[in-house]
């Protein structure tokens, strides 16, 4: 008699356990979820907050004065600007790709240059 409420109370208790099971896994993603969307929110704030900054910046007619001369080449009328472009820049050994190339495609023909055993790389 006694192994039978055994049997019986440890099937109530297997139940029990198995039908808690599903609602703490549940509840266990939700909290993780929840901590993930807490640090996008974070994330988010700051880069409002940094735009925010960004856009007072913006609305100062120094900084937009500044950028336009630094950026832009603008001058005032009645001033001159010179740009300065050296020689020695041009001739360069490392200056091979030019400039409307992209950059991948000179990183792809050095890879393809360093494969080739007739091109010299190697021994």
């Amino acid at each position: 008699m006694l192994t039978s409420r055994a049997a019986i109370l440890a099937l109530v208790v297997c139940v029990i356990a198995l039908s808690l099971a599903y609602p703490l896994r549940e509840y266990v993603a939700q909290r993780a979820q929840i901590a993930q969307l807490q640090e996008e929110r974070a994330r988010m704030e700051a880069s409002v907050r940094e735009l925010r900054t960004r856009e007072e910046a913006l609305s100062t007619d120094e900084y937009v004065e500044r950028e336009a001369r630094l950026r832009l080449h603008y001058q005032y009328p009645g001033e001159t600007a010179y740009i300065v472009v050296r020689p020695e820049d041009e001739d360069e050994p490392g200056a091979e790709a030019g400039p409307g190339e992209p950059w991948f495609t000179a990183l792809w023909r050095s890879v393809r240059e360093a494969d080739d055993p007739a091109a010299g790389g190697a021994p």
